[in-house]
């Protein structure tokens, strides 16, 4: 009786060495697993930081900027060929000339009203000037060639012909197409100014024009 009894004895040891060992190497696994995540994920790790996305423009980029004063934005070559005739008693005189003129639009930063640059958060407003002719001089007279000429013409005759094509140029070229036009270059130049001075985000917009 007391060999069976020692037989079981020793039979629950042998179980319970194995049972503590298993339990160990499955301890020791887990640890292993846990430890090589923590690893491979060591520089996975959210962290949340409260920044601020508020920008500024000091007064001096202002007004460095400012004293670009004139900026062309679209420059329009036109040429016209304009006539007058006098009737005369016993023959006519007709002059016909060729003018060629380049109008050049754009704005006056030094027309900008004050704060024409705001910030807004992370945003920057540039309110511009009025697109308009930025030289009224625009028809390059040394250019100017007879086409015909009969009869004998005073100075007085010549520069009506000179304002009448001046008038043409103008209605010709301003029109508002070409002011959109000068609109979106000043845009597109605008924008990449701002953004090579560290401000990425900008947005562009006109003054209205004075009737």
């Amino acid at each position: 009786m007391r060999e069976i009894i020692d037989s079981i004895l020793h039979l629950l040891k042998g179980i319970s060495k194995i049972v503590w060992i298993s339990l160990i190497g499955i301890i020791l696994l887990i640890l292993a697993i846990v430890g090589l995540v923590g690893y491979i994920n060591k520089d996975n790790h959210l962290t949340v930081k409260k920044s601020s996305q508020r920008i500024d423009i000091t007064p001096m980029q202002i007004q460095s900027i400012q004293q670009i004063g004139q900026w062309e934005f679209l420059a329009i070559n036109d040429e016209e060929l304009v006539d007058t005739v006098d009737r005369g008693f016993f023959r006519d005189k007709e002059l016909i000339r060729i003018y060629y003129g380049t109008l050049r639009l754009g704005v006056d930063l030094h027309q900008a009203k004050p704060q024409w640059i705001v910030t807004e958060d992370s945003l920057l407003i540039a309110t511009l000037p009025p697109i308009r002719l930025l030289d009224r001089n625009f028809i390059d007279e040394a250019r100017t060639r007879p086409f015909i000429e009969t009869g004998t013409w005073t100075p007085q005759d010549r520069e009506k012909l000179y304002n009448k094509a001046y008038n043409k140029m103008l209605r010709r070229c301003i029109t508002p197409e070409n002011i959109r036009i000068a609109e979106d270059n000043a845009r597109t130049q605008f924008t990449q100014l701002f953004r090579s001075m560290g401000f990425p985000y900008s947005r562009i917009v006109f003054e209205e024009k004075e009737k």
